[in-house]
């Protein structure tokens, strides 16, 4: 397997060093049982859908990327980017995406980190070192996009954490709500937001409203123990009235 990465984590109060390389199909057996830990371990079974053995294999084909962090030949976390079919499920169509723009979207799809190695921020390191692994290949790809059940607090922020937003809020695999999130890949300083407005996760309707105006979520917080989701505006309410008044 291709080594990517090297580094240390802790596990009960001891430091361990840990290998990142690319997954292969002869990983499967291990990928699997990683996730079967990970939903055992869930207390909401509904903020994870968990993909297939076929669903995995068709990744690990070249439909996609994965890679797995080790500690001592056991396999503890991994991350995947998946190439989707162009079909009605399609994320893009979601929010907009012109039907030849489709192709240029690649998927976040699942991560997944052992509750015992849990806190040493793998999640986000695995992100970054994907996203670096398919910048490395000529791919055509322009998006990158994903769901995130809301209340899914560690994932909702490891997206946050990658400059992904909110472009949609709607029901998803079968009756799911989830939020979905998209990046432009070839953008790395976004002009300011110009409006902003604070909306509590559990607000649905709120949300998905001002989302069909256009505004998008670009980070959350707690405060009281509420979750709230920061929502921006790049329209400029002002000069719009100013023109429609000449």
């Amino acid at each position: 397997m291709e080594l990517i990465y090297e580094g240390t984590i802790s596990k009960d109060k001891n430091h361990k060093r840990y290998e990142v390389r690319k997954l292969v199909l002869g990983d499967l057996t291990d990928i699997l049982q990683v996730q079967e830990q990970v939903v055992h371990h869930l207390t909401d079974k509904g903020v994870l859908q968990p993909l297939t053995k076929e669903e995995f294999q068709y990744i690990l084909e070249g439909n996609g990327l994965m890679i797995g962090a080790y500690v001592s030949e056991e396999l503890i976390a991994f991350r995947a980017l998946l190439a989707p079919p162009i079909d009605e499920e399609h994320l893009g169509r979601d929010f907009g995406m012109m039907e030849n723009e489709l192709s240029e979207v690649i998927y976040q799809e699942i991560s997944n980190v052992l509750p015992a190695y849990r806190g040493n921020k793998l999640q986000q390191t695995l992100a970054t070192l994907i996203m670096e692994e398919l910048n490395k290949q000529e791919s055509p790809y322009r998006y990158v996009c994903c769901t995130v059940a809301p209340f899914n607090i560690p994932s909702l922020k490891d997206k946050f954490a990658q400059g992904m937003e909110i472009v949609a809020l709607k029901e998803k695999y079968g009756g799911q709500l989830r939020y979905i999130f998209v990046k432009e890949l070839s953008v790395v300083d976004a002009s300011p937001w110009q409006e902003i407005q604070i909306i509590e996760m559990n607000d649905i309707a709120s949300q998905q409203g001002i989302i069909a105006k256009g505004w998008r979520g670009f980070k959350m917080e707690e405060q009281e123990g509420k979750q709230l989701v920061f929502y921006g505006s790049k329209h400029n309410r002002k000069a719009a009235i100013a023109s429609e008044l000449l």
